[in-house]
Order: structure tokens, then C-alpha cells, then sequence
């Protein structure tokens, strides 16, 4: 029992309206003394119980469950009968057809279950109280043993401390020691999943959110983060647009931005009761996808602000004014629309509010933000595409949160004078609140409206100092236009958070053209001087000949239900003019090259009444070809048709299919179907893409035009796109710097922008230097002390090789050899496997200090392709002495590559066979196919599957890209369970069954093409 403890500290207070602490002050005091992980175990229980959470002692299952009905019935105010528990647990809590996904479902969205009584009569059971937090009990527990039966054998995890919600595991928390990476608590909780969450009634399941700790750091992260890194770490390619792993994990803030890391700071504010509560209950997303989104706290203040705003301007009667409204400065990038969508999903909520007005800027924005919105909550926005669709449902009042246009709202505005809708308390929200709707729009709306809140976000707001020239001296800035900044998240801190990514700047000097900027020059003389045939030709050769080290093509990352090889770009230019002739030029050079060696590069703009608008405004392309000049049109319609040979697809410059060529598009380069497209303006704001991470400038950039056109390329992705890349043909550092300091501050440019080339190679061939003089090349590292050494060294290696190969005089400066790096990543890989437990549960501990870079490596790891090539070479040398040194060769590329390793004998015994004619790729598959169908046989025999189900479920594994663990599939597979069967635990024996055609899965899977 862990004893109370004597506190020399004050819990957090926190009032009924805040979640995140306004200011967190940390302990002056600081502890000296070595903290084992017990001790820091037993002070973390000891904040809780602190807070008044209850201490328990539950050392089974049997005592979990005891303990779940007494808190539900508590919760509930009613006690059930056994027959009544039993039947509602089995049915209602713990299904054996249930997962993840299904638990996760049911507390989000279901947990008010039905309970079919004794006497027929049904009644709703609350798992969770919403409606009032404080209703729900807090319980912790700690070292909950977990057994399972294995090949006969036992095999125990033990679980750090959970925090049980009603008796429903619902926080699980994992501690390391001090000075242990908490990314490996991180890959503890994997092991967990992979291991043990299911066992039993699987009530582990129901975890929601994970916190990490080794006492100095401390992270949270939903449990979608980790379910959707075992995917990716165990063979699923079914990734949701990106790869979630550690690098999706968040610090907890104060609402300065303050990260709270200490584990005892974190305790007391982000486990604060009604924290971690209004958390569970309002501050989750479960997408339309089925996976969980838990707000950073930066999110969680801003959406907070707001719904403030609007309650006290009710209870004031300030509606209608700038008092009642403000804007949110939150930085391209950190997740806007997540937090907009709460904001307006809240206030929808709320009884004095009619509707919640999604107001964006452009269509292409309004069909981007109605993707995201329905991603987040199916039918919960009304996009419209008429003014009439509009009107309808204003005026239903059901449809309480519709996504719109300013344009449509402007015109509607215009054409239905003296609206009811207009007395109604209407909440505006605008996505992005740049200057372009500080005009006449703007101003109709907030005639037109009487009673109203005005809510802006922004990742970059217009100050006095930005705010230029003309318009109406009234609405020259974001705060004169919304109201007060009601929270502040700067690029600073999302970088300092790594919420999103750093930049690296190429300015690419040796292609300028005399001293272009120079003011007396007019800009058309510069612009025709920057268009000349010489430089344009130096440009894009220049980027023929360095994107595939930009945009990291030799590496490879599991997107999607398929594995691509590196990133994609978008080439910024002046006009459509400089579009057209850079379009023309890359054509031309490409010429040569068979279809698979061109770069599949598309364009597309459209007309712009001020193309280099002032103050570094980037105008907002629309839809209006109509307006462009003969040839514009000419060429922006041959270069569509260009497109649709590419595609197959069938588009033109006409209204509707001009919107749906950007649609498809902007979907193929999210997809990095495509390499580059070239623009003007479109894309370089409000567009994000995980896999893009190039951006190509040849055009003036400043200010918010310019954070807004190199933001496009920092989002996070995966631990291989560790920057935004921007490749300038401009002399902008200037700029760059003064805009880094307009939204970040005087020294944001040490934090935004990544340090040069000699800081990383000095470090690179230091440690390389280090890692030859103590270890050969392919040789095993012998001892635990020696190997740790060894992991860590290499790992450092492999992070700044990754920087490293962006830069264009890396190449040259290499030191390790490619067999070197196969040779050492070899033994890396090795000791990697070695100490996975599972093989050997005693090696838990010996783990538990080490980080391997597995992602790093798969990035850059040996495909299928590459294999045959070298057996096609083995196969037409034998015979004449040299064939030994390929083979060895074919060997060491296997053991070199994370996903081909479990492959080897495969491969192996397939290079030992191969005839020395008739087609490799044909040998190849009818090997595979038969090797496939006879351990699938095996399988089917062992465990008495049915033969036609298990052969179907597993063709649609390997068409899907992973294997469906829960759901109705996998029991079509399994074989009718007798009262008699020897067979005593159904769900054992479904899990064992699911391990099987996972490894199996795994083994095949990348091998034999999907049918």
C-alpha cells in the first residue's frame, strides 16, 4: 500500500471555465539525490492521492472487473443482479468481437449503454458522466500484472500506473528512471499493445490517453498515436495520412506556452481532476476515420477563450460589437482547423447560440476545410455550393454549423435585405483572417448582423507594421478588424514544441542576374532580366539535377497503403508568365528520358488582379480563368492536357472542371502522386501536405506572404522529414529574417532556422571517427555495455546523415562507405532484434535504455526491386569464379534491411534454385505463390481454420495492406467452438489465430503482388 505521504505543495486551482493553468510558477526547491523508478513511481501515485484520487490494490483481473461493477453501479445508482452484470459486461463492456477501435467508440461517442434486465425491462447504463465531470470517480492503480498463456508458456507484463475512470482503464502511464530516453516508454507502451492490452477481457483497451515520463520530460498522446505506430512498426502500410509515431506525442503547457515537463508539475496541472476530465470528455476528437485526436493545450485555451467570449458578451449584452469578438494568432500549421472545429462545435452547443457561421476565403479552402470538418464529425458542417443552399439552411434550424464562403455570405447578404436570420445570435468564425477580407465584405457583414460574436485565426496576423498602404484606414489590421488577440502560439513555440518543423534556406547566389533589387530598376526590366532563356535554363537544371537529394528519393516511408520514396515540391514564381516558361523549359529538358526518369510536374493558376500585391500579400488565386489573357489560357489548357495523358483523367480550363483539375490535383500531390507543381500564388497559402517538404522560390517573397509560402513545407510527417526545405533563387535572407522576427521575435531565428552545414558535419565526422576506431564494419559488437555504446553512436550517425544529405556539398564529404553503412547498419540491426522482448522476457530491462532509429533506416533499406537486380547479375556470372562476392553481396543486403530480414530464407532459397534462363520476375512469383499457399496450409492444418474463409481473409489483407484483427472477418476463419472443446478460452485462442496470420502476412506481405 503506498503510504501518504507529508506535501509541501498546493494543488493547482483552477476555475470551472479554465482546463489549462493560466501560469504555472515551478518548486524553487530541487531535489539532489539519485530517483530510482520506484521512488518516482511512488511520489507520482502519492500527487494523485493528493488530488483526491482513490489508491487501489487490484492484482487481477478478477478484482478489475469486481471493482468496475462497483464503480459503475455507484456512478449509476444502481446495483446490478450477477445474472444482469454478466450479461451487460459481456455484451456491452467486454464483447470478445471488440478492439481499439470499437472501446474507443464507445466512450466517445456511445457511453450511455443499454442494459436488458431481468424481467425484460431495459435501462442506460452511464459509463461516463459528460454532462457533469465531477460525477465520475478517479481511481489509481499500479503494477497490474498481466499473464497470458503462450506455447504453454507464462508470460507477464506489468503495467506502471493506470488511472481507472469509473473502474474503466482509461490513462495509462508509463515511467522510466531519470536519464532514460522517454521515447523508450514510448516503445514500452507498443510492447503492451503488442503483448498484453488485449488479454483477458481486454479491458486494457479502453486506455484513451498515454502519458510517458522519466521524471525530467513528460508527454501525452491519444491512444490512436500509438495504435497507428504499431501499424506502422509491425507491417500495416494503412497509415492515415501520416506516419503516427513518438514524433506525435505533445508536451502539456501552461497558457503562456510554458511547457510543464517535471513529472510532479505535470501531475499537479494536467492531472488536475478537472483537467484530465474535461480532457476525456470534451477535447478528444474522434475523426470520421476512427481516430483519436487529443487537443495540445495551446488548443485547448484559444477554443476555451472563445467560448468565454461568447458567454460573457451574452451576459453583457455586448453582441454585435468588436468587444464581443478577437482572433487567434496560432501559427500555420499547429492545427487551426482541429481547434476551430471544437470552437464552433462548442458553441453550437450552447443554448443562447442559433447557428456558427464557418466562414473561409476561397472555394478551394472551403472544399479543403469541409473534408477536414467532415473528417472530424460526419454531417456536422453543411457545406453549400449556391447562395440558394445557403439561404435553406440558414433558415433550418437544425443544420446548427454551416461552412461558407464570404463571397456566397456577401451575396446573400446583398440580395436578402432586412433576413430574421440576422436578429438571431450568430457565431462568425473565419478560418483565415488575412487582410483580402478587411474590405467591403467585412464591413456588409457586420451591418447586416445585429446580434453576433466575430472570432479570427491567423498564423499570421496583420500588425501596424505589415498592415501597408490604401484601404479603409479603419480595417487596416487583424485587431481593428476582429477585436482583442484572444491567444497566442507563435512559430516559435510550435517549432520549440515540434508541433511543426524548422526550415532550411538555399540561396542559390550563383544563378542571379546582376543586382536585380535594385530599387531604380523597374520591376518589369527585373522580372524580364530573371525570365531571360539562360537563366531559366540554369534554374531548372539546377533543379533537375539536385531533387532527388532534396526531396530525399533514395529514402522510403511507409504513405498510405503503399510505400513511396521520398517528398515532393511546389516551385513558387513570379507570374504566370515565368509559370509558363519554366512549365516549358523542364518539357524540354525531360525530353530525352523514358517516363519513369521524368519528374511528373504539373502547373496550374488562374487570373489575379494583382499578382505581386504590396506588403507581401499573396493575392488569393479564385477560379476565374475567364479573365486570363489568350495565351495564358492557351498554355494553362495544353499543360491540362498534359495532365490528363498523366492521369488518364479528362479536365479543362471551363468553370467546374477547372475547380475539379485543382481537386484532383492538390489530391495527388497530398498522395505524392506528383513530383512538383509549379504556381503563382495557389497552394502557397492554406494548403497543407504532409510529403511535401521542397519549396522552389523564384519570385518575391516578404512579411506574412512569405511565412505563409514557406510553411507549406514543415509540416510533420515521420522522423526522415526533419525540416522544411527552401531552395531560393532570390536573394531573400533579409527578408526571411525580418519576417522570422515579425511572428516569431528578435532571436526566433536561431530556433526557426536550422544551423549550417559545418555545425552538422563537424559533429557527423566526429562520431564517424569515433565508430571506426572502435567498431568494424560487420562485425558483432560483443558485450551489453559495448552494444549500448554502439546503438547510440550509430543512431546519433543515422540522425545527422539525415540532415546532412540536403545539403548539396554533403555528397562530396561523405566518409562512410555504402557497404560501410550496409555493414554497420547490419550489426545495428542485429542488436536491435536480439533485444526485442518477447523472445526473451528477461531481456525486458536491458531494452529499456536504448532508442533504435528504425524509421531512420527503413528509410534508406534495400527494396524487392534492388534484390532481383543483384540475382539477375549472380544468375549470369555463375559459373566463372566471381559469382561468390555477389551472393555474399545479396546476403548482407538482406540482413541490412528491417523489413527484408524475416524474408531471408526466403529469398535465399529462392537465389539457390533459380534456373539460369526463362523470366526472373515470372520464377519469382510462381515461387512465391507456391512457398505462400504451403505455409498458409500449415497454418489452416495447426489450428483447424477453415480453408476457403482463412484464404479469403487473407487475400483481402494483402489487398487492404494489413490484417483486421477485431470485427465480424476474423470469426468466419476460426472454428466452431464445442462446449467440449479442450479449447477453454475463445479469445486466446482468436488472438493466437490473429499472431499467425499477422507473421504470416508480415513474411509475404511486399513480396507477392496484391490480386
Amino acid at each position: 500500500m503506498i503510504e501518504a505521504q507529508a506535501r509541501k505543495y498546493d494543488t493547482i486551482a483552477v476555475s470551472s471555465e479554465s482546463t489549462v493553468v493560466a501560469e504555472f510558477l515551478s518548486d524553487s526547491t530541487k531535489e539532489t539525490a539519485y530517483q530510482s523508478e520506484a521512488q518516482l513511481e511512488r511520489e507520482f501515485i502519492g500527487l494523485l492521492e493528493g488530488q483526491a484520487y482513490e489508491y487501489v490494490q487490484l492484482t487481477s483481473e478478477e478484482h478489475l472487473v469486481k471493482n468496475l461493477r462497483t464503480q459503475l453501479e455507484a456512478l449509476n445508482r444502481f446495483a446490478f443482479s450477477d445474472e444482469e452484470w454478466q450479461r451487460f459486461f459481456k455484451e456491452r463492456v467486454a464483447s470478445t468481437s471488440d478492439g481499439i477501435v470499437e472501446k474507443t467508440v464507445r466512450i466517445q461517442e456511445d457511453h450511455v449503454q443499454l442494459l436488458t434486465r431481468d424481467d425484460g425491462s431495459t435501462k442506460n447504463i452511464t459509463l461516463l458522466d459528460k454532462q457533469n465531470i465531477h460525477n465520475n470517480r478517479l481511481q489509481v492503480i499500479n503494477q497490474y500484472a498481466v499473464d497470458r498463456g503462450e506455447g504453454g508458456a507464462s508470460f507477464s507484463n506489468r503495467y506502471d500506473v493506470t488511472v481507472l475512470v469509473n473502474g474503466l482503464p482509461m490513462v495509462h502511464v508509463e515511467l522510466k528512471r531519470r536519464g532514460v530516453p522517454i521515447r523508450e516508454a514510448f516503445n514500452q507502451i507498443d510492447r503492451y499493445q503488442r503483448d498484453s492490452f488485449w488479454a483477458g477481457s481486454g479491458l486494457f483497451e479502453y486506455v484513451q490517453l498515454f502519458v510517458i515520463s522519466n521524471g525530467t520530460q513528460t508527454k501525452y498522446y491519444s491512444n490512436t498515436t500509438r495504435r497507428q505506430h504499431v501499424l506502422d512498426m509491425h507491417g500495416s502500410r494503412r497509415t492515415k495520412k501520416t506516419s503516427n509515431s513518438f514524433e506525435f506525442t505533445s508536451w502539456w503547457a501552461d497558457a503562456q506556452n510554458k511547457p510543464i515537463l517535471d513529472l510532479t508539475a505535470f501531475a499537479k496541472t494536467f492531472f488536475a481532476k478537472h483537467t484530465l476530465l474535461n480532457i476525456i470528455t470534451r477535447y478528444c476528437v474522434l475523426t470520421n476515420d476512427r481516430l483519436l485526436l487529443v487537443m495540445r493545450p495551446y488548443q485547448i485555451v484559444a477554443t476555451e477563450k472563445i467560448l468565454q467570449k461568447i458567454e460573457i458578451s451574452t451576459n453583457y449584452k455586448t453582441l454585435g460589437t468588436l468587444d464581443a469578438g478577437g482572433y487567434v494568432w496560432h501559427t500555420t500549421g499547429s492545427g487551426k482547423t482541429l481547434t476551430s472545429f471544437k470552437a464552433a462545435q462548442l458553441a453550437s452547443r450552447l443554448t443562447s447560440v442559433d447557428k456558427v457561421l464557418f466562414v473561409v476565403d476561397r472555394k478551394d479552402l472551403d472544399y479543403q476545410t469541409m473534408k477536414e470538418y467532415d473528417r472530424f464529425e460526419k454531417g456536422s458542417a453543411n457545406s453549400n455550393t449556391s447562395t440558394a443552399v445557403l439561404k435553406r439552411q440558414l433558415e433550418d434550424p437544425s443544420k446548427k454549423i454551416i461552412i461558407t464562403t464570404i463571397q456566397k455570405l456577401s451575396t446573400f447578404i446583398a440580395g436578402n435585405k432586412g433576413h430574421e436570420i440576422y436578429s438571431g445570435h450568430i457565431v462568425l468564425i473565419f478560418d483565415e483572417c488575412h487582410r483580402s477580407q478587411f474590405g467591403d465584405m467585412h464591413t456588409a457583414i457586420t451591418k447586416a448582423f445585429k446580434r453576433y460574436n466575430l472570432f479570427g485565426f491567423t498564423g499570421t496576423p496583420i500588425f501596424a507594421a505589415n498592415s501597408g498602404n490604401g484601404g479603409n484606414p479603419q480595417l487596416k489590421t487583424t485587431a481593428q478588424a476582429f477585436g482583442d488577440k484572444l491567444h497566442t502560439y507563435t512559430i516559435v513555440d510550435a517549432i520549440t514544441d515540434k508541433n511543426v518543423l524548422p526550415f532550411r534556406i538555399d540561396y542559390v547566389n550563383t544563378i542571379k542576374v546582376g543586382q536585380v533589387a535594385e530599387k531604380q530598376v523597374s520591376s518589369i526590366d527585373t522580372e524580364s532580366a530573371l525570365l531571360s532563356p539562360v537563366r531559366v535554363s540554369q534554374v531548372t537544371k539546377y533543379i533537375l539535377e539536385h531533387f532527388d537529394q532534396k526531396t530525399k528519393r533514395s529514402e522510403g516511408y511507409a504513405l498510405g497503403d503503399k510505400r513511396v520514396r521520398g517528398f515532393n515540391s511546389i516551385f513558387a514564381t513570379a507570374s504566370i508568365t515565368a509559370a509558363r516558361t519554366y512549365y516549358q523549359e523542364f518539357k524540354h529538358q525531360q525530353e530525352g528520358l523514358l517516363p519513369d526518369q521524368k519528374l511528373k510536374i504539373a502547373t496550374i493558376f488562374s487570373y489575379a488582379a494583382n499578382p505581386d500585391a504590396e506588403e507581401g500579400v499573396l493575392d488569393e488565386e479564385g477560379f476565374d480563368t475567364q479573365s486570363l489573357s489568350g495565351d495564358a489560357r492557351s498554355f494553362l489548357e495544353s499543360a491540362i492536357r498534359d495532365y490528363n495523358a498523366m492521369f488518364g483523367t479528362s479536365f479543362d480550363t471551363s468553370s467546374d472542371s477547372f475547380q475539379n483539375y485543382y481537386k484532383d490535383l492538390s489530391l495527388r500531390l497530398k498522395n505524392r502522386d506528383l513530383d512538383m507543381v509549379i504556381v503563382v500564388n495557389m497552394f502557397l497559402t492554406g494548403f497543407d501536405a504532409t510529403t511535401l517538404n521542397t519549396l522552389w522560390v523564384d519570385k518575391n517573397l516578404r512579411s506574412h506572404g512569405l511565412i505563409q509560402a514557406y510553411s507549406r513545407t514543415n509540416r510533420i510527417l515521420n522522423s526522415v522529414k526533419t525540416y522544411g526545405n527552401i531552395v531560393s533563387f532570390r536573394n531573400l535572407e533579409e527578408e526571411t529574417n525580418d519576417a522570422i522576427a515579425l511572428f516569431g521575435n528578435k532571436e526566433a531565428t536561431g530556433v526557426v532556422l536550422l544551423k549550417p552545414y559545418g555545425e552538422y558535419y563537424q559533429e557527423y565526422a566526429e562520431k564517424v571517427t569515433e565508430l571506426m576506431e572502435q567498431y568494424q564494419p560487420g562485425q558483432w559488437v560483443v558485450g551489453e555495455a559495448n552494444q549500448n555504446a554502439f546503438v547510440k553512436l550509430f543512431g546519433d550517425i543515422l540522425r545527422l546523415r539525415n540532415i546532412l544529405t540536403s545539403f548539396d556539398e554533403f555528397e562530396k564529404n561523405e566518409i562512410l562507405s555504402p557497404r560501410d553503412v550496409q555493414d554497420y547498419q547490419s550489426t545495428y540491426l542485429d542488436i536491435w532484434n536480439d533485444r526485442k522482448p518477447g523472445k526473451d522476457a528477461e531481456k525486458e530491462q536491458i531494452v529499456s535504455d536504448l532508442v533504435f532509429e528504425i524509421e531512420l533506416i527503413k528509410q534508406v533499406e534495400i527494396n524487392v526491386d534492388y534484390i532481383l537486380m543483384l540475382v539477375q547479375k549472380y544468375r549470369e556470372e555463375r559459373g566463372n569464379g566471381q559469382d561468390q562476392e555477389i551472393r555474399a553481396g545479396i546476403s548482407r543486403a538482406i540482413d541490412s534491411s528491417p523489413t527484408l530480414r524475416n524474408k531471408k530464407d526466403l529469398i535465399e532459397n529462392f537465389v539457390d534454385t533459380v534456373s539460369l534462363e526463362g523470366s526472373l520476375e515470372d520464377e519469382w512469383t510462381a515461387y512465391l505463390e507456391a512457398q505462400r499457399e504451403k505455409e498458409l496450409d500449415e497454418i489452416i492444418a495447426a489450428e483447424n481454420l477453415k480453408p476457403e474463409e482463412t484464404a479469403q481473409f487473407i487475400d483481402v489483407a494483402f489487398r487492404e495492406g494489413s490484417i483486421r484483427a477485431s470485427g465480424t472477418a476474423i470469426t468466419k476463419v476460426l472454428p466452431p467452438v464445442s462446449r467440449f472443446s479442450k479449447e477453454k478460452n475463445h479469445g486466446e485462442k482468436k488472438r493466437r489465430v490473429v499472431q499467425k496470420l499477422g507473421d504470416f502476412f508480415e513474411r509475404f506481405f511486399g513480396l507477392v503482388s496484391k490480386r
